[in-house]
């Protein structure tokens, strides 16, 4: 039995001195080394090169470096009927939280407006908005979605939240189903995104659904880039319908740099980094996992193959 690392960045000299940092008796090998192909049974991975998954005969587990699994149901060329783990990571969920307040907070004290003001040497006061003014609509209740909205409530917003299933989240109104998407679309004041993406979501963040905001909405995605529409957020800023958007995930990564989000003055960018799985907090979860593989127990943090996540 090993382990493979097969990602497209920099780190994976990091996640294999930090799987031999908590187990040094494991074989952990970079794809990019030569390896015995044969022995990998597990392949822990993060948006790997498609099709790298069917060079492992042998393999029994396909293990996400993070949260997020819809670049590997993407990869059709991937060993069917092998289970795929993902990682549960407490510091995934709060980072995710965190990030979502501050930039709340930045919206509704303009920041972002003020910071251009600045470069153009422009002084000009603007109201502001306070906590209790706004609705904060979360788009998604699971792990991530959850804590952020619970807290939200802590600090005093307003929040609710639309899932495909009815979730009880206390200090929360929470919608569920098709049915019930428009009510909570249309007192929604902030949209944020943290759904997980699935062919069922791609593209829902759309001209048809943003349209359904109240005036002078605002936008927040830090789920994927493929939950978006980048026209349709395009066209509804222009025409003065959403208030402005924040935006920390795309469609490909990095943007492109002759790509319109970089210019637009209602738009503000971050670089995918709301939150980062944290390798001291995860690892454990992969060691564990492949112990269980060795020994036929059930794995944790399976992906549900039919739900996509």
């Amino acid at each position: 039995m090993a382990i493979v690392i097969i990602r497209q960045d920099n780190k994976i000299d990091l996640w294999k001195n930090a799987l031999l940092k908590e187990n040094s008796s494991l074989k952990v090998y970079s794809y990019l080394e030569e390896h015995p192909k044969e022995d990998i049974t597990m392949a822990c991975i993060w948006k790997h090169p498609k099709g790298a998954l069917a060079d492992y005969p042998n393999l029994k587990c396909i293990a996400s470096a993070g949260a997020g699994v819809d670049y590997i149901f993407e990869d059709d060329t991937r060993p069917k009927n092998i289970p795929i783990t993902r990682i549960v990571d407490p510091y995934l969920a709060s980072d995710m939280s965190e990030h979502v307040l501050s930039v709340l907070l930045a919206h509704l004290k303009n920041l972002n407006a003020y910071k251009l003001d600045q470069v153009d040497h422009i002084w000009q006061p603007k109201d502001y908005k306070r906590i209790k003014d706004v609705t904060v609509g979360i788009l998604g209740l699971g792990e991530l979605g959850a804590l952020t909205a619970k807290d939200l409530t802590s600090v005093g917003f307003k929040v609710q939240g639309w899932s495909r299933s009815k979730k009880d989240i206390q200090g929360v109104k929470t919608f569920a189903g098709p049915e019930e998407k428009d009510s909570f679309l249309k007192t929604s004041d902030i949209l944020v995104c943290l759904l997980p993406l699935t062919p069922a979501t791609e593209g829902i963040l759309n001209k048809e659904l943003l349209s359904k905001l109240p005036q002078d909405a605002y936008v927040i995605n830090v789920a994927r880039g493929g939950h978006l529409v980048d026209e349709n957020l395009l066209t509804l800023l222009d025409e003065q319908h959403l208030s402005g958007a924040c935006l920390d995930v795309y469609h490909t990564e990095p943007l492109p740099t002759n790509h319109p989000f970089w210019s637009h003055k209602k738009i503000q960018m971050t670089p995918h980094y709301a939150s980062v799985s944290d390798t001291g907090s995860v690892i454990p979860q992969i060691v564990e996992n492949y112990k269980r593989l060795d020994s036929g127990e059930k794995l944790q943090n399976l992906v549900d193959m039919n739900k996509g996540y």
